[in-house]
């Protein structure tokens, strides 16, 4: 009997990812009844049980506990048969039938056995050894204590004691357990091929030694974070077949002085039990920072442990077959001993993908997800210039949670676009409402970065104009696709950048004749492009071919401004005016095209008022239409003519 699908129950979100991501086919387990787990309350819970069932199953018969004047009227009527004297207590047993036990405790009475040979009782002393009973009342608890002790290290394992501070935190991974190899990594091919040296030589070393050749103790990857650093280690490990040890720098240090160094050397003492492997220290620079850097003096916890690595990478022989891998996104601020030869040889950079190694990375990506036939990874790829494999990896997410969200059965184009959108400007704003004022300044704002970037001949081509707020301050943007990467900048090109960045705040002057607080950002990065033409590269013709430049910064760090200088207050009032000089020239610059296109600029405004969203393409059709038979004299070469 067939079963209609009109009747069958709604997927839930989680049946719409799995079947987006190929995960619709896999067959579920059997039901197996649920194991047994064995408590330490079932132990402690059996002890209170005997322990309330004692009297009733260890005690003979029922004794009565009288008076000592009681005790002594038995003895005159002549009721008790025998007793026992004992140190403490007298027991004894009444004549009848049945026979009762009584006990009462012992007094001084000298005339006691007087009165019981007087009555003819049979009576007997009794000695009581307590000194078994002395040792079994300390030593019991003692041996219970150890054994429910040893039972809960037992299941919290070797590595939580409180002995085992000095034991490595390290991730150990059998080469079985490692899944992943070089075909899992892509956008890096420079770096993998550094590394398949050490693969040849964890999986041949004799190819090596028998030219006397020796590998390179150390490999330090060096690059930006998310550029698949440590998934390039892993897939070293799982090429060359042998386990990973897998650390954090900052794991070694605790508070306890001298546990890091005895980490280290148990890590290597490890190490060298399971050779051939590889020892991964990801982020190093918590570890190997610069000695004397740090305020606590030269003999903290920290140092001890950088030194105790130093040594031990000085004593380790590379023949041994184990190789030291290690990740950072701040190679300047490593010790200088840490990167001689014999202990870092090689850096290896781990540097962003290009444009065709962005397409590899999210071939990857996107094996197991359901992608629609409108989708072009390579367009993809075009849109996301300086973006890293994590944050291709998290648009690939992004769009298939979009889909699903949705009920689509394929992941499209259009929720890559809302992926990008959603990574680059932040999640949309749908609740925000602005008044009709504020929209139109918008409007009018992102018009005009959009027109001067496709008027001036090296600004990157205009992919999308929004006016929908995005993130926490973003009311709109204008998105720009790069036609290739980019790795040097002309003089010309900054101009242009510099003219779309005032795109926005000009429009505002010519429409409202007035200006409002949305040109911060643009106005910030304006600056500071031309504070560095001025200062670091040299651009300026007034102050010539000397650099002042700033104070270095991080390598892979994003770069920010720094107030520190060398050189004169006077030559800073002339950078100050040679800047100010730039950006009045830009904005004049920028006055002039959108005077020369205010129509555009008023059509484009009130399509996007309508549609909250333009593509490139319609901007433009647009200028072409009102360009045809016109030639432009704005003074940075425009494309449109």
């Amino acid at each position: 009997m067939s079963s209609d699908p009109k009747n069958k129950a709604p997927e839930s979100l989680s049946d719409k990812l799995r079947s987006l991501f190929g995960l619709g086919n896999e067959k579920k387990e059997n039901n197996l009844p649920p194991k047994a787990h064995f408590s330490i309350w079932y132990f402690v819970l059996a002890i209170l049980f005997l322990t309330y069932l004692q009297p009733f199953f260890f005690s003979s018969a029922k004794v009565e506990t009288i008076s000592y004047s009681q005790f002594k009227q038995y003895i005159a009527d002549g009721k008790i048969s025998e007793l026992t004297i004992g140190p403490e207590n007298i027991k004894g047993t009444l004549a009848g039938t049945p026979a009762k036990e009584i006990t009462t405790i012992r007094v001084d009475d000298p005339g006691l056995v007087k009165q019981l040979d007087e009555a003819q009782i049979n009576y007997s002393g009794k000695y009581q050894n307590r000194f078994l009973a002395a040792i079994l009342s300390w030593v019991l608890p003692l041996a219970i204590f150890f054994l429910i002790w040893r039972y809960a290290m037992r299941k919290m394992g070797p590595g939580m004691g409180v002995m085992s501070f000095s034991k490595s935190k390290a991730k150990i991974f059998a080469e079985s357990d490692i899944q992943v190899t070089f075909a899992d990594v892509a956008g890096i091919d420079e770096a993998k091929a550094e590394l398949e040296e050490v693969v040849e030589f964890l999986s041949t070393p004799e190819k090596s030694q028998k030219l006397g050749g020796r590998i390179p103790k150390g490999v330090l990857l060096v690059g930006p974070p998310g550029t698949g650093k440590t998934l390039l280690a892993r897939a070293v490990a799982g090429e060359a077949k042998v386990p990973f040890f897998s650390i954090s720098g900052s794991e070694f240090v605790e508070m306890f002085v001298g546990v890091g160094a005895a980490r280290v050397r148990d890590l290597f003492s490890q190490a060298a039990a399971q050779a051939p492997c590889i020892i991964f220290i990801d982020e190093l620079d918590a570890l190997g920072k610069a000695r004397g850097m740090s305020a606590m003096g030269g003999h903290d916890e920290r140092e001890q442990t950088l030194n105790q690595l130093l040594v031990e990478m000085d004593g380790f022989e590379t023949n041994k077959g184990v190789i030291i891998m290690s990740a950072t996104n701040r190679p300047e601020i490593l010790d200088p001993a840490l990167l001689r030869p014999g202990r870092f040889d090689r850096q290896v950079l781990v540097d962003r993908p290009d444009l065709n190694g962005r397409r590899a990375i999210l071939e990857i990506h996107s094996k197991n997800v359901v992608l629609g036939p409108d989708v072009d990874l390579g367009k993809i790829a075009g849109r996301t210039p300086g973006f890293v494999g994590a944050d291709l990896a998290n648009i690939i997410n992004e769009a298939a949670l979009l889909a699903a969200r949705n009920d689509k059965e394929m992941v499209e184009s259009v929720d890559f676009d809302e992926a990008i959108d959603r990574v680059v400007a932040g999640l949309q704003k749908k609740n925000r409402v602005m008044n009709a004022q504020e929209k139109e300044i918008v409007t009018f704002h992102e018009s005009g970065h959009a027109i001067v970037a496709e008027s001036v001949k090296h600004a990157d081509p205009v992919h999308k104009i929004s006016i929908i707020p995005r993130g926490i301050a973003a009311l709109g943007y204008t998105q720009q696709q790069p036609t290739e990467d980019r790795y040097l900048m002309t003089r010309s090109e900054l101009l242009d950048r510099l003219a779309v960045l005032l795109g926005g705040r000009v429009a505002e002057e010519l429409v409202f004749q007035e200006i409002s607080t949305g040109a911060q950002n643009d106005l910030q990065r304006a600056s500071d492009i031309a504070r560095s033409m001025v200062t670091a590269y040299g651009m300026s013709d007034r102050l010539g071919l000397v650099s002042y430049e700033r104070p270095r910064q991080a390598m892979f760090l994003p770069e920010g401004f720094s107030t520190g200088k060398n050189y004169s207050e006077a030559k800073a009032a002339e950078i100050d005016e040679e800047v100010a000089r730039l950006v009045e020239e830009a904005h004049l610059r920028v006055r002039q095209i959108l005077t020369e296109r205010r129509g555009v600029l008023d059509d484009l405004a009130q399509l996007l008022s309508e549609k909250e969203s333009v593509q490139g393409e319609e901007l433009r059709k647009m200028l072409s239409a009102a360009s045809s038979g016109e030639e432009p004299s704005t003074a940075g070469e425009p494309k449109v003519n």
